[in-house]
């Protein structure tokens, strides 16, 4: 294989010139620049990327890791990612960790070998090697969250308010003039659970109906949604309308309807969360809130990039809009039963 010094010597220049036109072009004279690239051709040299990376301590790639790679909510996310990294010139490493915090310390171990510039991680959790980067180099440590936002982490992040956002939802309800409401949440591990819980309870107590309030604790997908809404259906004063914490609990949501011989928005009403490309075409097209999963996406990787620049002396958590879509999966409850 050609090396750099036998293209120098078949251009007649040094090698250190041949490295200039490869990676600065412009800082050479178009002559030269000529006569380099005629020699690359000639001897079919190809720059060693390794070496260069040793070099630089720069791998031109971003670690994105995920909780679910499953969950159709990331994907929009890390779609998003890809597009601001890939303007940004960086490629995406992308890791499903399942909720497992072994698999979270492999991928962290990645960023520790450098084997990728910086890491952005969609889940809740911080493995402790990367805490240990996080407590020696503050906010110059190339990690940032999206999605979930968790002071203590002391990592920027960027995210909506999940505790406005669930009360928003729960004041849609109450407009139409339901009473007993019933909530499946995420894991309670999780701060954007409990970030929404904070705004049901909130909602709920600024309408005098925490009482009413019947709750139950789901993980976000389609399997637990149906298994809780069932649970809240059977009770014996049914709620009249339900708030899942994810879309895809809210698809669970109305299985568990349909089950049991109940029409949607007739006897029970639903709101969802995260409005995933598939909730306005449920039948009935599902009331939820939307996050800007793009922007999420788009956001973090500039939080990410500026790091890697050396621009922020601090961490900084980006709050980012969301809105209540309102479709045909809520309605007002049949007279007398609120």
């Amino acid at each position: 294989m050609a090396t750099i010094q036998d293209v120098a010597r078949k251009a007649g220049v040094s090698a250190a010139t041949v490295s200039r036109v490869l990676s600065a072009p412009e800082r050479v004279a178009e002559p030269t620049r000529a006569r380099v690239h005629a020699a690359v051709a000639s001897l079919g040299y190809t720059p060693n990327l390794a070496a260069k990376t040793l070099r630089t301590l720069r791998t031109e790639k971003i670690l994105v890791t995920v909780p679910d790679i499953s969950n159709p909510f990331f994907s929009q996310v890390i779609r998003g990612v890809e597009e601001a990294a890939s303007a940004a010139g960086y490629a995406v490493l992308l890791g499903d960790t399942r909720h497992e915090e072994a698999r979270e310390e492999q991928y962290a171990s990645m960023l520790r070998r450098r084997e990728a510039d910086g890491l952005i991680f969609l889940g809740h959790r911080l493995p402790a090697t990367l805490a240990e980067m996080v407590a020696a180099l503050g906010p110059r440590t190339p990690i940032v969250n999206g999605c979930e936002f968790s002071p203590e982490l002391g990592v920027s992040s960027a995210h909506i308010d999940n505790e406005r956002a669930a009360a928003d939802a729960m004041e849609h309800l109450y407009d139409l003039g339901h009473v007993r409401v019933g909530v499946i949440t995420g894991p309670l591990v999780s701060p954007i659970s409990r970030d929404r819980l904070a705004g049901v309870a909130a909602a709920a107590a600024r309408h005098g109906r925490t009482a009413d309030l019947a709750i139950a604790t789901g993980d976000f997908s389609i399997e637990t949604g149906a298994d809780q809404a069932g649970a809240l259906l059977d009770q014996p004063t049914r709620p009249t309308a339900l708030f899942c914490f994810s879309d895809e609990m809210a698809m669970g949501a109305l299985d568990a309807l349909r089950r049991r011989g109940l029409a949607c928005p007739a006897d029970v009403s639903l709101v969802g969360f995260d409005d995933i490309r598939f909730a306005r075409y449920l039948d009935p097209p599902l009331t939820t809130v939307s996050q800007p999963t793009a922007q999420i996406g788009h956001e973090v990787v500039r939080l990410l990039l500026d790091i890697l620049s050396g621009r922020p002396d601090v961490t900084r958590n980006v709050t980012l809009p969301h809105d209540l879509v309102v479709r045909a999966s809520t309605a007002a409850p049949r007279q007398g039963r609120g």
